[in-house]
């Protein structure tokens, strides 16, 4: 599992690097869930990052393929090594396929290793938004790379208040079985990383656990906060290569 920290500033940059987080998301917190990092922070932020996976959200994306193809676009051609769109104002499967296709078009003709990642929303039953158990499929079907969940709302509710575990261990399990990687996200805490860990969850997103206060929008990334997260990932995913040789060894 992969722990993914999103940054609004180069302060914050330093503190994950110090911190080790495993990728650097850029996002703008004031414009959303998965508020657009602006091209020339992109573009900064891969210039010191040292080869670091560097991550760009351009989005909670009206129904406007054009519009997002484009502006992904603008990601991979600033240094975005993943490139993340929000299932916002897409309701059917048909508009969430055509907004993502045409996505994927557009960035892998700049680019074919750039990695895609479709966002919907646990909580998108609060403001009508496709199925969040759906977007695995639409995923698949669009040929992008990962299938990720987050959440809207952000006064005070987490993934785990809008889906049950077995919902979550369905969307992961239907991830892969898909050939497709499984993120998870929504004002997750440190002690989520435990159940996370054990959905089988690739790549985990973090942004107010990482922050002073918890706060995501007026609190800064702290490189403490960032190594607390890391330790616990860090030690999960070594406890699992363990128990792997052991029955390596066993057998």
């Amino acid at each position: 599992m992969k722990v993914l920290i999103s940054i609004r500033s180069i302060e914050e940059l330093h503190a994950c690097i110090e911190g080790g987080a495993d990728i650097i998301d850029l996002k703008n917190p004031d414009e959303g869930s998965l508020g657009a990092a602006a091209p020339w922070f992109i573009k900064e932020v891969k210039r010191r990052a040292n080869n670091y996976p560097i991550s760009a959200a351009i989005g909670d994306m009206p129904n406007l393929p054009g519009t997002a193809a484009l502006a992904a676009v603008g990601a991979a051609l600033s240094g975005a090594d993943y490139i993340k769109i929000g299932l916002y104002e897409t309701h059917t499967t048909q508009e969430c396929i055509k907004m993502m296709s045409d996505v994927v078009r557009a960035v892998k003709e700049n680019n074919p290793e750039i990695i895609i990642v479709g966002a919907g929303f646990a909580d998108a039953e609060l403001y009508g938004g496709i199925n969040p158990m759906k977007i695995p499929s639409i995923i698949k079907s669009a040929g992008a790379d990962i299938a990720m969940l987050d959440t809207q709302n952000k006064n005070g509710k987490n993934l785990f208040d809008f889906l049950r575990i077995d919902e979550l261990k369905y969307f992961v399990d239907e991830s892969h079985s898909l050939g497709l990687q499984a993120a998870l996200a929504g004002s997750l805490r440190a002690e989520h990383l435990s159940t996370i860990y054990n959905l089988g969850t690739d790549v985990t997103g973090f942004r107010s656990a990482a922050c002073s206060k918890n706060d995501r929008k007026k609190g800064m990334i702290t490189t403490k906060r960032v190594l607390k997260l890391m330790t616990i990932a860090n030690n999960l995913n070594m406890h699992s290569k363990v128990s792997v040789s052991s029955e390596i060894v066993r057998s």
